[in-house]
Parts: C-alpha cells; sequence; structure tokens
C-alpha cells in the first residue's frame, strides 16, 4: 500500500511538471519573482494591541526613513506592495501621484506608506502601488477568558518574557534605522508569530480549542493577504517590494520561501549598514 501511495505521488509530481513545464526539480519557477519583504512598526495611527513610540511629524525622523528607502532603491522594485485595503488602491494611488509631483508634499496623517513606500517608488519610477491588506479580527487576549488551563504557567512566561525580549530591544536602539534593521531579524519574526498566534494553541478549557479558534482567524487573515498578492498581474521581470507590520511579514516570509512563483530576498541585506 505504502507503494502505491508513493508511486501516485511520484506519478502527480511527473504530471505536474509534464502540464507546467516552467517548474524546475527544485520545485521552483524557471523565472522565480524576487521579492523584498520588509517588516516594519507602524509609524501612524494603528488599532494594534502592541505600538512604537514614534514621531512621523519630526523632520529628523523623515530623513532617517528616506535614509532606508535610498538603500533600499538599490534592490530596483518595479512594484510595491504595502499593508492596505485592496478597495483603498485608487485613493492610495492618488495620494502617490500628488507625492510624486510635489515630495514635499505634507500628509497630515504620514504613515510607513507615506514616508517610506510613496519615496521608495519615487526613487525607483515604480508607477503605482497595491494594497493587500485584508480586515479580520480575532481575540488575541482569549487567555483571559479561558481562564485555567493546563499549559497557563508556559504561556504567562513565554509572554512575558518575549514582551521583554522585544521591548528590551526596542530601547537600545539609536534610531529608527536601526529600529527597521532589528525589527527585520529572524528571531523577532519567529516571536512576533509566536506572541499572535501560535501561542494561542496552548491556551484551551479540556475538550475545547478557544486559542486555536482564534489563531486561525489571524491565520486565516494573513492568507487572504497572500492571496490578494498572487492575484496582482506579474511577469519573470519584475521585482516586488512588500512593506506591511512586522507580522504580516513573518507570516509572508514562510510562505514566500516555500513559493514556486517567488524568490525571497534578504531584506537585511539592504539593511546592513543600519544595523
Amino acid at each position: 500500500m505504502r507503494t502505491k501511495l508513493f508511486s501516485l505521488f511520484a506519478m502527480c509530481l511527473m504530471g505536474g511538471q509534464i502540464a507546467n513545464a516552467q517548474v524546475n526539480d527544485n520545485l521552483k519557477s524557471e523565472h522565480p519573482i524576487p521579492v523584498l519583504n520588509m517588516g516594519t512598526f507602524h509609524m501612524g495611527y494603528t488599532s494594534d494591541a502592541s505600538t512604537t513610540e514614534f514621531d512621523q511629524h519630526n523632520s529628523k525622523n523623515k530623513e532617517m526613513i528616506h535614509e532606508v528607502a535610498r538603500a533600499l532603491a538599490a534592490f530596483k522594485p518595479t512594484v510595491i506592495i504595502v499593508e492596505q485595503l485592496p478597495e483603498s488602491n485608487e485613493s492610495l494611488n492618488k495620494s502617490y501621484q500628488e507625492y510624486l509631483t510635489n515630495p514635499n508634499k505634507v500628509f497630515k496623517n504620514p504613515n510607513e506608506i507615506t514616508l517610506l513606500a510613496f519615496e521608495l517608488g519615487r526613487l525607483t519610477n515604480v508607477d503605482k502601488l497595491y494594497g493587500i491588506d485584508y480586515s479580520e479580527g480575532y481575540n488575541y487576549m482569549i487567555a483571559q477568558k479561558v481562564g485555567r488551563y493546563n499549559d497557563k504557567q508556559l504561556y504567562d512566561d513565554y509572554m512575558a518574557a518575549c514582551f521583554k525580549v522585544l521591548d528590551e530591544g526596542e530601547k537600545k536602539m539609536r534610531d529608527v534605522k536601526q529600529m527597521l534593521y532589528f525589527n527585520n531579524k529572524k528571531e523577532v519574526f519567529d516571536a512576533l508569530i509566536n506572541l499572535n498566534a501560535d501561542m494561542l494553541t496552548h491556551v484551551s478549557s479540556p475538550g475545547k480549542s478557544e486559542g486555536a479558534d482564534e489563531a486561525a482567524k489571524f491565520y486565516h487573515r494573513n492568507l487572504v493577504m497572500y492571496s490578494n498578492l498572487n492575484q496582482i498581474p506579474l511577469t519573470k521581470d519584475d521585482r516586488v517590494f512588500i512593506l506591511m507590520g512586522g507580522t504580516h511579514t513573518a507570516f509572508f516570509n514562510m510562505w514566500l520561501e516555500r513559493s514556486p512563483k517567488y524568490e525571497l530576498v534578504n531584506t537585511l541585506d539592504y539593511l546592513e549598514k543600519f544595523k
């Protein structure tokens, strides 16, 4: 039976290769699209539970963000993706075109999109931006509702330790440039997925799965965002830059790394001088 299953699996793989000759022996496209997937803290208003203190109106901060944009311009993106709902693409690009016409334009509520994505697009002559966000709430505080559960001590200890490491890491940052480098380290991404989703699987009353049910909602949100990315028309000549909150970036890294369509680029290579 095992041999038959293996043979069936092999036939499916071979059939896929015959049907799609663009996929090579490493299960990657012959021309994977390079993606620089960058995580950021939200530089303007956010409803996120965890926020970073940052004055987005400060001219010194703006100049440092633009210095980061100049470093990222070496990637030469042709497409820029941001954490905004697709239905807002028209207004997003209206603002972007206004910025291209007048780079000194003052936005009432500047954020990482207007400060970093717009400037990067201007430097690299990107025509338009795409939003891929998806709205779906979930109860990341479900542990308080469940009360007592098997791994409560583990959960509480991990959350406290994780927040301490992240908070102390940010406090040591000398400026926003170094903070962005810190935010894109693998260990930070791993912590963000655990904090926002995976650790919730430890939160459940006997015979139930309250935490996992909530984590699944957040996974679903990110999967829909990834699906939105896959609906954007791209060619083998495109180079994609994605700018989102760090947890979304962490999820995308998992999928981009395994994707037959994309080639994940190391963001830290472009931020090296800021560490």
